[in-house]
């Protein structure tokens, strides 16, 4: 069969498929939750955690009201942390995956401990780096990624094993090796695809965790100060939040399987690599990349927004109509995330030729709340942390492309974490979605009404009100 024939059959078999969409009035009609959701958009109850907490809302005279968003990790507000290492002028992401990992804040000897023991894991397995790496160059980190943690099962001899020591111990090594695996995925890309010279170091135990990534990453091992310490205070801030978000619930139901580690966070990952969740930096950045080079004036409010309008109506970007970089699914005044970055940002002496990009950005964050609010499409309008990282590392010339998708080494400390809880805390096997099961056999649905639930044993279960495959 000729690869016409095929297309034209995978055309004539997507237009049955979409012709099978079910219509949207029926979610409402039968109280479905699609997504973490309910119909009024408010947050279903899906399980408990005491990892961390976001808060957007305050109760003012009983009535709850919007408030700026609080982040808190075990249950110190990220803020804390935050200014905590950067006034002793400290390396962060260590000492916050411990407080996630292991729910309390470590002692300086606990901390020099737990370093020490991430430097003895930094090394891949031998021969991983030729065979998975260099052999089989990949242009989507995320992806390349995901393909390494599915490796790397074969070379733990205990890789199904599902005690919580071993556990622990497999989610401390893929923390300490994802910086090698994303930089060497990296470097083997360009030196495939563009022809770069290909150059791999090895991890160096002196180093933090941010420090080895861009040691390894850069072919003279050089970078400044101010590089590292935004890289480093990325992996905190993305370091974990809430229990609900896409990977992190990808993550509890793959583990409650019983299945191994590997296939945990390939999961996790998976998810995270969307463009509703971790992609979301890079579709940022591709947004204000395509701006950029339409709109001539930069200086020029009017054509700026001129072209927002143009992304708004579907003429232009990616065609879905859609300004990214504002709002939240969560937070409803201000991500204290992005506040905290624009912060470190004001801190940062800039470069001459960045002042101009910086502005720039500014006017654009200004234009694109207006236009939204007049359009009526978004009430809850604020800059987020997905549109101030591609600022932050602009401007301190960090590697923008690497560094944007490597969102995954931001959030591992995370999922390790909630795999080491699902197996201190088991609440049974998470069971498949029953959803509601539409039959044609009339003109109008029959629908069988089954439920979404926690299976603890034999003769008990607890319900969940979700449907997880309608996730949006």
């Amino acid at each position: 069969m000729g690869i016409l024939n095929q297309n034209e059959q995978i055309t004539r078999f997507a237009d049955k498929i979409s012709s099978q969409k079910i219509p949207e009035e029926l979610y409402s009609e039968h109280t479905v939750f699609r997504g973490l959701r309910d119909l009024n958009g408010n947050g279903v109850v899906a399980g408990l955690t005491n990892i961390s907490q976001v808060t957007a809302k305050k109760i003012v005279d009983g009535v709850e009201q919007s408030a700026d968003g609080k982040l808190f990790y075990r249950g110190i507000n990220v803020e804390d942390i935050v200014a905590g290492f950067i006034k002793e002028k400290r390396f962060g992401y260590e000492e916050t995956a411990y407080l996630l990992l292991f729910g309390e804040l470590p002692t300086a000897t606990e901390l020099e401990d737990f370093k020490a023991l991430l430097a003895s894991y930094r090394p891949l397995p031998p021969t991983f780096t030729r065979d998975s790496i260099i052999n089989m160059p990949t242009s989507d980190m995320m992806n390349g990624l995901s393909r390494g943690v599915l490796t790397l099962y074969y070379f733990d001899d205990k890789a199904d094993d599902t005690s919580v020591p071993n556990v622990l111990r497999q989610c401390l090594q893929l923390i300490a090796m994802f910086p090698t695996l994303a930089a060497y995925s990296y470097n083997a890309y360009r030196h495939d695809t563009h022809g770069d010279s290909l150059f791999i170091h090895a991890p160096e135990d002196k180093l933090s965790t941010a420090e080895n990534l861009l040691h390894i990453l850069r072919a003279d091992s050089s970078f400044t100060e101010l590089e590292a310490r935004v890289l480093d205070l990325a992996l905190v801030l993305h370091a974990e939040h809430g229990g609900g978000n896409n990977s992190a619930f990808a993550a509890h139901v793959v583990s409650s399987s019983g299945t191994d580690t590997y296939s945990t966070m390939a999961a996790a990952l998976g998810s995270l690599k969307g463009p509703k969740h971790g992609g979301a930096n890079n579709r940022v950045m591709a947004m204000m990349d395509e701006i950029k080079e339409n709109v001539k004036n930069w200086h020029d409010e009017g054509e700026i927004a001129d072209y927002l309008r143009k992304i708004l109506h579907k003429e232009a970007f990616d065609r879905s109509g859609l300004i990214y970089g504002v709002g939240h699914a969560i937070y409803s005044l201000s991500d204290p995330r992005a506040l905290l970055f624009e912060g470190f940002v004001k801190s940062c002496p800039p470069k001459k030729d960045l002042r101009t990009n910086t502005h720039f950005t500014r006017r654009l964050r200004t234009l694109r709340r207006s236009l939204l609010f007049r359009s009526g499409g978004c009430t809850r309008v604020f800059r987020r942390i997905s549109t101030s990282i591609p600022v932050l590392f602009t401007r301190c010339s960090a590697c923008r492309v690497s560094c944007l998708r490597l969102y995954l080494q931001f959030r591992v400390s995370r999922v390790g974490a909630r795999i080491c809880w699902r197996k201190l805390f088991p609440a049974g096997v998470l069971s498949a979605p029953h959803i509601r099961v539409l039959h044609p056999s009339r003109s109008i649905f029959r629908w069988i009404s089954v439920d979404f639930c926690i299976v603890s044993d034999k003769n008990s279960a607890s319900v969940f009100t979700m449907a997880l495959f309608f996730y949006a």
